[in-house]
């Protein structure tokens, strides 16, 4: 805080700041052009005093120079708060389509850790995914054969998941309920498995029926705990 020394006598901003008062300066007003040019010059003197004790003033008072400088912006574009948690976690691709599969499930009478297990071997849970061949979704649909299900967006995931699962059913009732036979067939195709009665000697095949199986079991056993 400035202090000001307060001195004996009468003491004013005028002399303090070596400006004296316009009545002090002139004792001699008989001339009123003389007269009004003084009035001038001593206004723009006390607007000279008022500038310096001001500023003397908003530098006495901590953080006052800063508040002025930064107050207009501050009103114009205030700064909004944002709120983000810590304990944000993406869904687990193997658990994302859950409702999606127990649903169609349920519809087509499958068990839903088959479906699982056919996406886990086709598409790795990608919806995206897209094979050489132009197969399609996370059950990895054919174009033709994604038209005969009724699947408008094969990358819709629901609608690729319950497509896949009327497929499934059609296949397992094709073959009596033998899983082994129905996934070749999904693969392969029911042909081939009608062609050798069984799962046909391809090795891509095989290897397939394998993998499901497998992709099966650790499902089972993953939503048994």
């Amino acid at each position: 805080m400035v202090n000001i020394l307060l001195l004996p006598g009468r003491v004013d901003f005028g002399d303090i700041l070596g400006i004296r008062r316009e009545e002090r300066r002139h004792g001699d007003r008989r001339h009123s052009d003389r007269g009004m040019h003084e009035r001038r010059v001593a206004d723009r003197r006390r607007r000279t005093l008022r500038g310096v004790v001001f500023g003397m003033f908003a530098m006495s008072v901590p953080g006052a120079a800063n508040f002025a400088s930064t107050l207009p912006e501050e009103i114009k574009a205030p700064e909004g708060l944002v709120s983000v948690t810590e304990d944000y976690r993406a869904v687990p691709a193997t658990i994302a389509y859950n409702d999606a599969i127990a649903e169609a499930a349920d519809l087509y009478e499958l068990d839903p850790n088959l479906i699982r297990a056919v996406i886990h071997a086709e598409s790795a849970f990608n919806p995206f995914a897209v094979s050489r061949a132009g197969a399609q979704g996370l059950m990895q649909l054919m174009p033709d054969v994604a038209e005969e299900l009724d699947v408008l967006d094969p990358f819709d995931p629901r609608q690729n998941i319950f497509g896949g699962a009327r497929y499934l059913r059609a296949l397992l009732d094709r073959n009596k309920g033998n899983i082994d036979r129905a996934v070749a067939s999904y693969n392969a195709g029911p042909g081939a498995v009608d062609r050798y009665n069984g799962i046909p000697p391809y090795r891509e095949t095989r290897n397939y029926v394998k993998t499901v199986r497998t992709f099966l079991k650790n499902a089972r056993r993953t939503n048994a705990d």
